[in-house]
Parts: structure tokens; C-alpha cells; sequence
């Protein structure tokens, strides 16, 4: 059997051009890191198992609703930006192609290409007037006009995410349990575990991933929880 080369082995790579796979990990990690905290601040000043249902559920719908929005118009916007530049590029290269031209032949041979075949090549591509519009805006701005992220794909990724990490520290308080105990460790399991998943995409260990997670998520519980049982203290003695 032929061995097939190493390159051709190679998986694919992952659709980065998408503009989910952003959204979709900080709306998950925000999702838990928020209700984490938030019921740990509540939890701390003492309040019922109602109330931090409550609070956990204004958190969630609140937030969801602010990353989706906030997702949409940043995406957006950004998309809207490189419009601009992209149409100020075709511009230029309708009224000075010459000049662009040129641009592009010093900036491949600033990377090596020898001169003559650098203008060669930057000549063969202004007599396409879109691939010299693609290219240009390649080099010039560092984003490919034809694969812009969308903004809905952001905002409902983020939206759907942002609401499963909210939700699993508030599980066990909706299973019946009033434990504050179990419910951050519940939504421990679940930060480690986005963590160890969100691994899987960028090739980190997968342990080191969920511990890095959890270390975070635990920090802010560590600050709302301390704060909330300080002002619980507080009114209590007033």
C-alpha cells in the first residue's frame, strides 16, 4: 500500500470564518461565570432558595438577551467597516490601478519575491478587476471580503449559549434542592467541562482547559459570595 503523504493525512481545518465559534464560547462561559457569581452573591447574603431562583433566572434572560443584541451589532458593525474599506479600495483601484498595482508588487517583494516576477504577478492580477480588488484587500487589510462573519449566526449562537451555561448552576435549586453548596458544584462540573470541551478546538490538553475555567469561575465566585455575605452581615446588624 502507498503511504499517503503526511499533509494529505491532516484533518481539515475548522471553519473559523463562520463567526460562531467566538460567540458561542464566551456566551457559554459568560452564561455560567455570571450565575455562578450571582448566586454565590446572593447565596452569601443569605437570602431563600426562592430568591436566588430568582435572581438566577432575571440573570439568565437578561443576559442571554445582551450577549445576543450585543453579538449582533458588534459583528455588525465590523462587517459594515470592512465594507467601507472594501469600497474605498475599488476606488482607488478604478481611478490609480497603476499605482495599486505597484503597491502590491513592493509589498510581495518586501516578503522575497524577486522584482520582476512580484510585478509580473501583481500585472496578471490587476487585469482581474475583482481578484485584484480580493487580493488588495487581503494584503492591505488582512480580512477576506468574501468570508465576513454573520451577525446572526453570532447572536443566536451566543444567545443559546449564554442561556445553557446560565441555567446549569441553577439545576439543582430547580430539581428541589436549597443547597448553595450543591449548586456551585454543579456549576463547577459545568465550567470544567466547557472548559475541557472549548480544548478540543484549540488542541490545549483538555484537563488544563476545564482546570483553567473552573480557577476563574471560582475567583469570581470567591469575590460575589464574600461580598454578598458582607452586606447580608450589614443589614443584618442595622
Amino acid at each position: 500500500m502507498t503511504d499517503t503523504p503526511a499533509a494529505l493525512r491532516e484533518a481539515h481545518h475548522a471553519d473559523v470564518s463562520g463567526g460562531w465559534l467566538r460567540p458561542a464560547v464566551f456566551g457559554a462561559m459568560d452564561g455560567l461565570v455570571t450565575n455562578i457569581a450571582l448566586i454565590a452573591g446572593v447565596g452569601g447574603g443569605g437570602v431563600s432558595a426562592h430568591s436566588i431562583v430568582l435572581t438566577g433566572t432575571a440573570g439568565l434572560v437578561a443576559g442571554a438577551i445582551s450577549m445576543g443584541l450585543g453579538e449582533y451589532t458588534s459583528v455588525r458593525s465590523a462587517n459594515e467597516q470592512v465594507a467601507a474599506e472594501v469600497a474605498k479600495e475599488r476606488r482607488e483601484l478604478e481611478r490609480h490601478p497603476e499605482a495599486e498595482a505597484r503597491e502590491l508588487s513592493d509589498a510581495w517583494v518586501a516578503r522575497g519575491l524577486p522584482r520582476d516576477l512580484a510585478d509580473q504577478v501583481a500585472e496578471a492580477v490587476r487585469r482581474n478587476p475583482e481578484e485584484a480588488l480580493r487580493v488588495h484587500v487581503r494584503e492591505e487589510l488582512g480580512v477576506d471580503p468574501d468570508e465576513q462573519p454573520s451577525p446572526w449566526a453570532a447572536a443566536v449562537s451566543s444567545f443559546l449559549c449564554f442561556s445553557v451555561g446560565a441555567l446549569i448552576p441553577l439545576l439543582s435549586y430547580l430539581l428541589g434542592s436549597t443547597s448553595l453548596a450543591l449548586a456551585l458544584t454543579v456549576g463547577g462540573v459545568g465550567l470544567f467541562a466547557a472548559g475541557a470541551v472549548v480544548a478540543r478546538f484549540t488542541h490545549r490538553p483538555w484537563w488544563a482547559g476545564g482546570l483553567r475555567q473552573l480557577l476563574l469561575g471560582a475567583a469570581a465566585a470567591a469575590a460575589t459570595y464574600l461580598i454578598g455575605m458582607l452586606i447580608g452581615v450589614q443589614g443584618g446588624l442595622g
